[in-house]
């Protein structure tokens, strides 16, 4: 048996409030790597993304994140920036993978591998983006640089993830 659509509503809402203040709390984080890969993210909304994915579904965790990019830069004043774009498309495109991935490969991956492949086309989508912006397939030279701090950050979602799940994934009833 399913959530009533009440249940769904308010946990959904309560995963966006999280999701958003995870976003805006890492915004507020001084990162060193701005000089090696200038916007470097941890992405711990991420971690929320995943377990909604895990719990509710792909739409679900693709609405999420929507909401979060949305909210998140409506809140920090970059709604509609070149910023805002490589935010949504990351959050976005990594969401649907995650999704797609848990659903139909998850026997093949672990949250792990599943949070890594969300980093990489995370990456990859805010590569895409500034590839048009720019009008140069060039900027993908610099995405090595990006994976050597997205993997490790990807694989400590993954693993967050996992536990938080183990111990609070909630029952359908």
């Amino acid at each position: 048996m399913g959530y009533s659509s009440t249940r769904r509503v308010v946990y959904l809402g309560l995963a966006t409030g999280l999701a958003l203040g995870l976003h805006i709390f890492e915004g507020l984080i001084p990162m060193p790597t701005d000089l090696v890969v200038p916007g470097f993210k941890l992405g711990l909304a991420n971690i929320v993304t995943l377990y909604v994915v895990m719990n509710f579904g792909t739409r679900d965790a693709v609405t999420v994140s929507i909401l979060r990019t949305v909210l998140g830069s409506l809140l920090s004043g970059t709604f509609m920036t070149v910023t805002f774009f490589f935010s949504f498309s990351g959050g976005l495109a990594s969401a649907i993978v995650m999704g797609l991935l848990y659903r139909y490969a998850s026997r093949f991956f672990s949250m792990l591998g599943i949070s890594l492949v969300g980093a990489v086309t995370h990456n990859v989508a805010q590569l895409l983006v500034a590839s048009w912006v720019i009008q140069t397939v060039g900027i993908f030279a610099y995405l090595p640089y990006m994976l050597f701090f997205a993997l490790p950050t990807g694989a400590f979602v993954g693993l967050v993830t996992g536990q938080v799940n183990k111990y609070y994934s909630f029952q359908r009833s």
